[in-house]
Formats: C-alpha cells, sequence, structure tokens
C-alpha cells in the first residue's frame, strides 16, 4: 500500500513538474521551461532510487 502510494506521489510530482515546464515554455518563458523539463526524468530517476533501495530492506 505504501509503495503504490509513493509510486503515485512520484509521477504526480513529475507530471507537475511537466505541466508547468509546458506552461512556462508557451507563455515566452523558454529558458525556464527548458530547465523545469530537466526535472522530469531526475523526479522519476529518484523514484526509481527510492524503490530499489526500499526493496533491499
Amino acid at each position: 500500500m505504501i509503495n503504490q502510494r509513493r509510486n503515485y506521489l512520484i509521477l504526480t510530482a513529475a507530471f507537475l513538474s511537466f505541466l508547468l515546464s509546458v506552461y512556462l515554455w508557451f507563455s515566452g518563458q523558454t529558458n525556464e521551461g527548458i530547465f523545469t523539463s530537466i526535472w522530469v526524468p531526475s523526479i522519476i530517476t529518484f523514484g526509481i532510487f527510492i524503490n530499489v533501495i526500499s526493496r533491499g530492506k
């Protein structure tokens, strides 16, 4: 239950980061949009790392 909740939280954070980057890009703040879009794979990678660590326990 906790793992599933954590996965949804990580995916929600990545999706919100993606939406923010799209908003920034189309509102004319292209540099900020690019910077924010870099967060998406980092957030997902962090979630994978946390899941691997929790399975090792």
